[in-house]
């Protein structure tokens, strides 16, 4: 049974889903071999794998802090018969069925600016005006990756959709961070560029227990291996290097990592077998 909370001593860190999409499967694995690939997550016709868009809601006790908010609920329909987007159970109401309204965030991670990630930031009113879906939150944004995402180069120009972002800045809620920096206590944002130059992940601490929101670096646990690496990284050998440093920091600090786009874990741990790694499942 997929685990979808955990404890980290005095945090409690929940899986959140928006829901599915499909996405080629040889650009989700770079230069791997379909006759390798194939065997974790066997395509459709299309080539297309299904994918999740998972977030991970992290209770400090004290804050509820939201990492990624999906595809969110404005797609149009080239976007949905593209990418074949299933949007249960949707992220707002996996937080309504914990207890929480979208009011109830005090702060928003994006990790990036893709549409997968930053989708649900904005909601588009009866006036046809998009403005932010958690109205008291403050979000969280690499300031390189704001500037990027507003002038991208061409070839990662439809990875970014300037109203999942753009409106934040008029209601004052972004948040510009630049490097690592701890937004809360116990709760850290980290550099790690490879998917982009400026693509972030999320560390909590709680009493010596770390949880890594591995967001892009590893999208899924079938991406454990070192030369799993996406096509639509912008900086692949960043992402080789910052894979290697993490997974070894990882295991010596017996890290729970987390998965934003795993259709079956959310959670677990990187373990060395045989100058190997490999993913394990929290039991």
């Amino acid at each position: 049974m997929t685990i979808d909370r955990i404890a980290l001593k005095h945090f409690e860190i929940y899986g959140l889903r928006d829901g599915f999409f499909c996405l080629d499967g040889g650009a989700m694995f770079g230069v791997v071999p379909k006759v390798l690939w194939e065997k974790k997550y066997p395509p459709d016709r299309f080539n297309r794998i299904k994918f999740a868009l998972n977030s991970i809601l992290i209770n400090t006790r004290n804050s509820q802090v939201l990492v990624d908010t999906g595809v969110g609920v404005d797609l149009d329909q080239k976007s949905i018969d593209i990418f074949s987007f299933e949007r249960e159970p949707g992220l707002i109401p996996s937080l309504q069925k914990l207890g929480y309204e979208a009011k109830d965030i005090d702060l928003v991670v994006n990790t990036h600016l893709h549409f997968d990630h930053c989708g649900g930031n904005t909601f588009r009113n009866e006036k046809g005006e998009y403005e932010p879906t958690f109205p008291k939150a403050k979000y969280i944004i690499q300031k390189g990756e704001w500037e990027y995402a507003i002038n991208p180069c061409y070839r990662d120009k439809p990875s970014y959709h300037t109203q999942n972002f753009l409106p934040l800045e008029k209601y004052g809620l972004v948040q510009f961070v630049e490097g690592d920096k701890e937004i809360i206590e116990g709760v850290e944002v980290i550099l790690v560029p490879g998917h982009t130059s400026h693509h972030q992940c999320v560390k909590v601490c709680s009493e010596g227990m770390v949880l890594f929101f591995m967001a892009e670096l590893i999208p899924t646990s079938a991406h454990m291996g070192l030369s799993y690496i996406m096509s639509y990284d912008l900086f692949p050998l960043e992402t080789l290097e910052n894979k290697k440093k993490l997974y070894d920091q990882a295991i010596k600090e017996d890290w729970i990592v987390a998965f934003d786009h795993d259709p079956q874990h959310y959670f677990g741990k990187i373990k060395k077998i045989d100058d190997k790694y490999k993913f394990e499942p929290l039991s």
